[in-house]
């Protein structure tokens, strides 16, 4: 075998959501051959990418069928987490994907589902940060158990910077790390948005495949204010099957789509979808409504990422200050897994539509 029959043969393989073969993605490297052996590395768009296993049997399957059927076929799963940042970018420059999680009401779930598909990105061994933009409800240290945490505050060049709490493998921050959350915070938005953008700005993030932000529920000054100031990759929404919570996902819709903002949603989200009884787990009894949320998804033409059910460990975690997605093995985790995968594959997904997008244009 040759490196270009290998190489020929894996043009064969096409990744299912860019619509190209791996060879021309520049998935394919440090190719190696010795005799009959081939080695080389499957480069992902990210760790979290749902289609690992079925790229890789692909990839064998190519090389058996078209270069050699006796080939000893040896393949290594990286990965390089996609943006279509630019470098010249000031702020949070090395953020590759900034994923914003709204909701168009509260008491949804929203602040739950941003945590745990920050944790449950961060398992795949994405590194990512979680901002709390949740101004008037900052749940977020009390859901990993930091309510009695400050960040630490260092001096450098001059200017003073925030270090973002760690734990369960991410970065966090939030205004409930500065505020007194036994009171009310009697803030006017000028001074909410301010307090935002140093969270932002004035933190030492350092490099992120991913920033999850927790916006504030509706589609008032604070949602805005973050929307339009900060480069966002993209936004999920989240909802529950009620009619009531559909109307407002509409709107929570269109604040991200009209034409001054044109943000990409990247899908919805549907939490508290059913009710499992745990001493009957093969039942599912849809106490809010079913298919709301996937006929709104078909409606606006965007994807339903994940429908997430009502099990009592979810709250339970949060008040005992572990995620869910922490936790190994429950079909809740496997909901968060999923949802990150989701997520994640969006991403590479829109990231490749618009660096084409920018291509033609510069060949113009």
């Amino acid at each position: 075998m040759t490196k270009e029959q290998v190489l020929k043969a894996l043009g064969h393989v096409q990744d299912p959501d860019l619509k190209k073969d791996l060879v021309t993605l520049n998935m394919i490297q440090d190719l190696k051959i010795d005799g009959q052996r081939v080695k080389f590395s499957l480069v992902l768009t990210t760790p979290a990418c749902p289609l690992k296993d079925f790229l890789k049997k692909q990839c064998k399957d190519a090389i058996l069928k078209y270069a050699d059927p006796n080939a000893e076929v040896e393949i290594e799963l990286s990965s390089q987490v996609t943006t279509v940042r630019k470098q010249t970018d000031e702020l949070l420059k090395n953020v590759k994907n900034i994923i914003a999680v709204g909701s168009g009401k509260g008491g949804v779930g929203k602040s739950t589902v941003a945590v745990n598909l920050a944790v449950a990105l961060a398992k795949t061994g994405a590194k990512v940060g979680l901002l709390d933009a949740d101004i008037y409800g900052p749940s977020i240290p009390m859901m990993f158990g930091l309510k009695d945490d400050r960040p630490h505050i260092i001096d450098k060049e001059g200017k003073s910077w925030i270090v973002p709490i760690q734990k369960f493998g991410l970065k966090i921050l939030s205004i409930g790390f500065f505020i007194d959350q036994s009171k009310a915070l009697i803030w006017r938005g000028p001074m909410i948005s301010t307090a935002l953008k140093q969270l932002i700005s004035d933190a030492i993030w350092d490099e992120l495949d991913y920033m999850v932000i927790d916006l504030p529920p509706g589609t008032g000054d604070i949602p805005l204010t973050l929307i339009q100031n900060f480069p966002l990759t993209g936004a999920i929404i989240v909802s529950t099957p009620q009619d009531m919570a559909i109307a407002d996902v509409r709107k929570a819709a269109d604040m991200f789509s009209t034409d001054a903002i044109h943000i990409p949603i990247l899908g919805l989200v549907e939490n508290m979808s059913y009710f499992i009884p745990p001493d009957m787990p093969d039942k599912k009894y849809y106490v809010f409504g079913k298919s709301g949320c996937a006929e709104l998804a078909k409606e606006l033409s965007i994807p339903l990422l994940v429908q997430i059910p009502i099990v009592t460990t979810i709250s339970d975690a949060g008040d005992q200050g572990r995620p869910v997605a922490t936790i190994e093995g429950t079909p809740v985790t496997i909901a968060f897994t999923q949802l990150a995968e989701s997520v994640a594959q969006q991403v590479a997904i829109h990231n490749a539509i618009k660096e084409s997008a920018g291509n033609k244009m510069t060949n113009k």
